[in-house]
């Protein structure tokens, strides 16, 4: 499995997200948390997301934390189990670590889909401006 995709499953019934990690520990669907946990830091991985450095020894790390999140159909059904390992940027001091530390990360869903609407928004551009041109 690639990075960024999404778990496929038919789990019924679990309307509540798991909140915490032990949460997700203890849910009924552990194995299917633990893999999109896997999927998710596998995708951190192959997109260099982060870089390991030595902390100096006066700074604080900031901590992260997993979002758990059951992605339902239009039918109501769980269709993928999603796992997101996100910086507790609340604890950031502004001056101190505010500038360097967590900057969000694109998809290659959302380039890929900017990519193809930019030659049509440069038509459409063209189009207004022979307009303009012409009134």
């Amino acid at each position: 499995m690639s990075g960024g995709e999404a778990l496929e499953a038919e789990a019924i019934g679990h309307d509540d997200d798991p909140y915490t990690y032990n949460e997700a520990m203890g849910d009924v669907d552990v194995t299917l948390w633990k893999k999109a946990m896997n999927v998710e830091m596998e995708s951190m991985g192959s997109n260099k997301v982060w870089e390991l450095v030595n902390l100096p020894e006066e700074i604080k790390p900031i901590g992260c934390k997993w979002i758990y999140k059951r992605k339902r159909g239009v039918d109501g059904k769980v269709e993928t189990f999603k796992a997101r390992l996100v910086a507790k940027g609340y604890t950031q001091k502004e001056g101190i670590d505010y500038d360097e530390t967590f900057s969000p990360v694109a998809m290659l869903k959302s380039r890929q889909r900017t990519t193809k609407l930019i030659p049509l928004l440069k038509l459409w551009l063209l189009g207004v401006l022979k307009g303009i041109s012409r009134a």
